[in-house]
């Protein structure tokens, strides 16, 4: 059951063109009152890709229904998400909060962050077999039987899919990344989303085995999907519950959804069709007296509100290739230190300098204490590129593994090995030569904050979470970045990778 990795070109034809990235530290989630359905609450089908933000430590809710009382708790709601005690998919049925009457949680767990997997969940209470009232697949096999838990009794009614709650007047809602009236919020990319009102699917009506063995999608092939039903492609940018709106109804049913603090920003091409590279939020050194990082929007952005250094490092392996990235320095200020570039994947601990045992940690550039110097920085020592990059300044970067060769740019203008300013990169002045390493590059991230000022920094692979004023792609047409991609260089992406890495 292999999953959708930034490796390869997983696809077999169909493309998913958009994905919408969900971020818990934003409270933004999708709503929408459930009209009357096709079926009476006990045939439906659910189908989403997705791309989990947090290996643990969350509750990323993929779907909820039922009735929202005014003291936060829920009547009759079902909840289908990845689970924070389990970390994998749970499924439940319940009465209210502390009466469940279906609770589901698979022992498979769900802890990739640098992939997209598919989930299915095919529910059909009508049917005589317990075991037969529902289906749970991830990545088209059946995981049914690694679920622990209660089974729902035959006909049960689930207000997942119902118009109107527990009492019988307020009127439903479907969510997407907020789990009723709780603060509990999705960090996660979705993409694909379907409803299936009155019929239970399995999932070839969304997905197929391509050549390679890999799960990948394919153009639904659902005949109806209810009076309740929807499907969500995410293919508009505007902010109104109607057809124009990132929460537009595809299926034919207009059954749209509103949006609650998700902007046009969070509408990106990152999906399984091609995967972009992310911060790895499973990746965190605890030695050191070393502070965890803060990821934050689908993991592109990364702050530091204590005192102390934090690290990240990327989701893909590089080996070969010329790659672009534009790192934003949102916040900053003086007595704060950052650093981005790349560093050995076999490990490392700080950018830019030497660890225990004197191995290489990799070529970065920094900021100064100063918040307006860019550096290039070695083994520590470090020198000045640009004297101009304050808070929301955006850095170049061009790495061309195949040479060993790396370009710093800042705000448009390329340093050129300090030898010639230019918005032109110099293919015969490079700012770093690369060693040989053993086992690849990754991407890295590392920032200290050593006073009153916070520090943040969000890397674009080209999925910005940040607006882009002016819009270039590669050559390949891949990507979304402020400045225009050097020739020959490309977005971190899996359909480069597969081509070019």
């Amino acid at each position: 059951m292999p999953t959708i990795l930034g490796a390869g070109d997983p696809t077999s034809g169909y493309e998913i063109q958009n994905s919408l990235r969900l971020d818990s530290a934003s409270s933004a989630f999708l709503s929408r009152n459930q009209v009357a359905p096709t079926q009476a609450g006990q045939i439906y089908t659910i189908s989403v890709w997705n791309k989990i933000c947090f290996p643990d430590g969350m509750n990323a809710t993929l779907l909820y229904g039922g009735y929202p009382s005014g003291s936060g708790n829920t009547i009759d709601d079902t909840v289908f998400m990845h689970n924070v005690s389990s970390d994998g998919l749970f499924w439940q049925l319940a009465v209210n909060d502390s009466t469940v009457l279906g609770k589901n949680a698979s022992t498979k767990k769900m802890r990739d962050v640098s992939a997209w997997f598919h989930a299915v969940l095919s529910v059909d209470t009508t049917q005589g077999t317990d075991s037969n009232r529902w289906k749970l697949f991830v990545n088209g096999t059946d995981i049914t039987s690694t679920m622990t838990g209660g089974l729902p009794v035959q006909n049960q009614v689930h207000y997942l899919n119902q118009q109107y709650g527990g009492d019988g007047s307020s009127q439903n809602e479907h969510r997407i990344g907020r789990q009723g009236n709780t603060s509990n919020y999705s960090d996660m990319y979705i993409a694909d989303f379907a409803f299936v009102d009155g019929t239970a699917l399995d999932p070839t009506y969304f997905g197929e085995t391509n050549d390679e063995g890999i799960w990948v999608p394919k153009k639904p092939t659902v005949a109806s999907y209810g009076d309740n039903g929807w499907l969500l492609e995410f293919k508009q940018t505007g902010t109104s519950q109607n057809s124009s709106g990132i929460g537009a109804d595809t299926s034919g049913n207009d059954n749209h959804f509103a949006v609650t603090n998700v902007t046009a920003t969070d509408v990106t091409t990152d999906t399984p069709t091609n995967n972009f590279c992310t911060i790895d939020s499973s990746y965190a050194d605890d030695g050191n007296n070393l502070v965890q990082a803060d990821f934050s929007e689908g993991n592109t952005k990364m702050v530091s509100t204590v005192d102390g250094w934090k690290f990240g490092r990327g989701t893909f392996l590089l080996e070969a290739g010329k790659w672009y990235v534009e790192v934003k320095a949102t916040e900053q200020g003086s007595g704060e230190n950052g650093r981005f570039g790349l560093q050995p994947a076999q490990g490392g601990e700080a950018l830019g300098n030497t660890d225990d045992n004197d191995t290489f940690e990799g070529i970065n550039v920094g900021f100064a204490g100063s918040d307006t110097d860019l550096q290039k920085l070695d083994t520590g020592s470090g020198s000045t590129l640009f004297s101009n990059f304050s808070s929301g300044s955006i850095a170049m970067l061009a790495f061309d593994l195949d040479n060993d060769k790396v370009w710093v740019g800042s705000n448009g203008t390329w340093s050129n090995g300090s030898a010639t300013q230019s918005t032109t990169l110099d293919t015969n002045n490079h700012d770093f030569t690369l060693p040989t390493v053993d086992l690849g590059w990754v991407f890295g991230l590392g920032m200290t904050k050593n006073g009153s000022n916070n520090i943040a920094f969000e890397y674009n692979w080209g999925q910005p979470s940040f607006s882009i004023s002016s819009g270039n792609s590669d050559a390949d047409g891949h990507g979304n970045f402020e400045y225009a991609v050097p020739s020959g260089f490309f977005a971190c992406c899996t359909k480069n990778l597969a081509e070019y890495g």
